[in-house]
């Protein structure tokens, strides 16, 4: 049995300080800005310390952070890390409110938000905002995830504190964590809205205009903080490409990312059915299965529902009796230790799919932890087979903590492979997720009910059976006088009808009513293809900062990459860089944090420092226990405080 009471508690037995969390989401198109406001109360008689873990989604741009304690409000300021966390120790060990936000270094999925020195009998409320694309599913819906769910990350053997990546957090039940959650979302496109779906009761969808193009829903009473929000969102012809362009600051000096016009552009690409037709199947298709203990908690938080690796060994059947003859195939498992069913990829026949179709059928969560590198690093070190393009396809929850390291493998290896990869159950982790899929070429889903499950299991295989696509290059036209910087990474995969962002910088004057146009040129099968898109350079009203945020969150990810890859393992220049364009851009990165402190009237609050670890929720079988209770250490991502702290409850 689970000890609820666990870290949870004050001293006189009183919920923990975060009361309730309200989330308000905007939906433009495929983009999304979120504003969470968390509601803090201290009810002890000692001033009060919260450390609240949390995840977000790993694309996430992390770009505004503020604090309202009773009639005052504090914005916070995007730092260097290191300075941000001295300015935050600096202020509690003065008495002073303080506020922090910070990345984790390991895994760019979870936050650290630390509230100090919140008095006695005083309440806090916090204002978080982050936009993020919305990804497109295999029934064209665009998806959008609230993670309400923290699994906690497994470390590997041997891997010590990974540049201080070790998250402080105390975890509990879904059903017993003692805040509470309202979400409401706004929706708006220059197409209709057809509908909304989530795995969570909504109140009927209401319409706010005539042409159907702004909708608006909310979570319907009653619902518990025991799950994540999935919302899908259906346009009619969602398949058209699309251009936003985006004046810059006003305040902003000209010439730099926030002060120039940005543009995002979506690019759908469609290939000649005569080239795709031609395509003879083929392709070495290497599976890899996690078996590690936690994916034998239940998939979501649904009654009677079937396991992770129950779903996990579902979708991967489905994929094999999916496969073409004549293909080579394999299957590994891993957790502590890997397994393969055999020696090395054997040709796709009755027999041998037969023999694997039973042996994937007696598989269980029974490997121990999550250790994905090394199978990773076995499969790469396998010589690939002429003319059968290797295809990797991962099915894994993603707790890892050493995430980075793992997408940086998948990176180093990209040349040899594409990556498809499925995160199985709610709070698979969408960075390790997201970023195996993209570093390496392919194509993510999420997987947390049976419904959708055969459609992006055959989407993922289509894509998988098209051949690669090679020598991508994007070229522009633009009027006379005006610039481009492209922004995001140069495209490296693309997909029959499958979405690809641009986001660049335009620089000069633009001129009124002017257009521009990008063409993408690749090769398919041999054959030089390229697709066209004419856009307006007029820029959109009332779009705020959002597509500068993403250009800028876009940047920022290319550069730390670049830093990991570096020789050097802290390329000070890289580093210089990112800092720079983080607190420019006042856009989330691993270098950077938001600090917010309130000096108030200078007088020092009085009284012992009490630190609570707010619990998050997560899935637990009956075998699992919440370990970190009582002290809880004056550490936090892995960095010690200056202060000493005292935790109060014990089990």
């Amino acid at each position: 049995m689970v000890n609820c009471r666990c870290g949870l508690l004050t001293l006189k037995q009183e919920p923990v300080p975060l009361k309730s969390v309200e989330v308000e989401v905007e939906v433009r198109d495929h983009v999304a800005t979120v504003v969470s406001t968390l509601n803090y109360g201290n009810q002890e008689d000692n001033p009060l310390e919260a450390v609240f873990v949390f995840p977000l989604p790993g694309d996430a741009a992390v770009c505004h952070f503020s604090a309202k304690i009773g009639q005052t409000e504090i914005v916070a300021e995007v730092k260097e890390k290191q300075k941000a966390r001295e300015e935050y120790d600096d202020a509690l060990s003065s008495g002073q409110q303080a506020f922090l936000l910070e990345e984790s270094e390991q895994s760019p999925d979870i936050f650290s938000l630390s509230v100090g020195c919140l008095p006695p009998k005083e309440s806090a409320s916090i204002r978080l905002e982050y936009v993020t694309e919305l990804a497109v599913q295999a029934d064209d819906g665009l998806r959008f995830c609230l993670p309400a769910v923290l699994n906690p990350r497994y470390q590997p053997q041997g891997s010590g504190d990974q540049g201080g990546s070790n998250i402080q957090m105390t975890s509990i039940p879904a059903s017993k964590v003692p805040y509470s959650l309202s979400f409401c979302a706004h929706v708006s496109s220059p197409r209709p809205v057809v509908k909304i779906e989530s795995n969570c009761s909504l109140d009927p969808l209401q319409y706010l205009n005539t042409e159907q193009t702004q909708a608006t829903t909310k979570l319907a009473a009653g619902h518990k903080f025991d799950r994540d929000v999935e919302v899908l969102i259906y346009y009619k012809d969602a398949h058209q490409p699309t251009a936003v362009v985006e004046a810059g600051e006003a305040s902003a000096k000209p010439g730099t990312l926030m002060g120039d016009p940005a543009v995002m552009l979506s690019l759908y690409p469609e290939f000649p059915q005569s080239v795709m037709s031609s395509v003879a199947s083929c392709g070495e298709f290497v599976c890899l299965l996690d078996r590690s203990g936690s994916m034998g908690v239940q998939l979501n938080n649904s009654e009677n529902h079937q396991s992770r690796i129950g779903s996990a060994r579902d979708t991967l059947l489905l994929l094999l009796k999916s496969l073409p003859l004549g293909c080579y195939f394999n299957i590994y498992s891993f957790g502590s230790r890997y397994k393969h069913i055999f020696p090395k990829s054997v040709e796709y026949s009755q027999k041998t799919m037969e023999e694997a179709l039973k042996k994937v059928g007696e598989m269980g969560a029974n490997l121990g932890g999550t250790e994905i590198l090394r199978p990773l690093q076995h499969i790469y070190s396998q010589p690939c087979i002429q003319n059968q393009p290797r295809q990797l396809f991962v099915f894994t929850d993603g707790e890892v903590q050493n995430t980075k390291e793992v997408i940086n493998l998948v990176k180093k290896n990209s040349h040899l492979h594409r990556c498809f990869s499925f995160g199985i159950g709610e709070g698979a982790s969408s960075a390790l997720i997201n970023g195996l899929a993209k570093e390496g070429g392919g194509h993510a889903q999420f997987i947390t009910g049976t419904d959708r499950m055969q459609p992006k299991v055959m989407q993922s295989l289509r894509y998988a059976l098209q051949p690669a696509v090679i020598d991508v290059s994007v070229s522009w036209e633009l009027p006379k006088d005006v610039s481009v910087s492209v922004l995001s990474p140069p495209i490296t995969a693309l997909f029959q009808g499958q979405r690809s962002l641009v986001y660049a910088q335009l620089s000069g004057q633009i001129p009124e009513a002017a257009e521009g146009s990008v063409t993408v040129k690749y090769t398919l099968a041999g054959q030089p293809l390229q697709n066209r898109f004419n856009f307006s350079l007029k820029p959109a009203e009332d779009s705020g900062l959002t597509v500068h945020r993403l250009a800028a969150r876009a940047l920022i990810r290319s550069l730390e990459m670049e830093n990991r890859e570096s020789k050097d393992q802290q390329d000070e220049s890289v580093k210089k860089k990112v800092v720079e364009l983080s607190v420019q851009s006042g856009v989330n990165s691993v270098f950077t944090a938001f600090v917010a402190v309130n000096k108030g009237d200078g007088e020092a609050i009085q009284g012992p420092l009490v630190r609570r670890n707010v619990p998050t929720p997560m899935y637990m079988t009956s075998s699992m226990k919440v370990r970190r209770c009582g002290r809880l250490g004056a550490t936090k991502f892995g960095r010690k405080s200056k202060r000493s702290l005292t935790a109060g409850g014990s089990p």
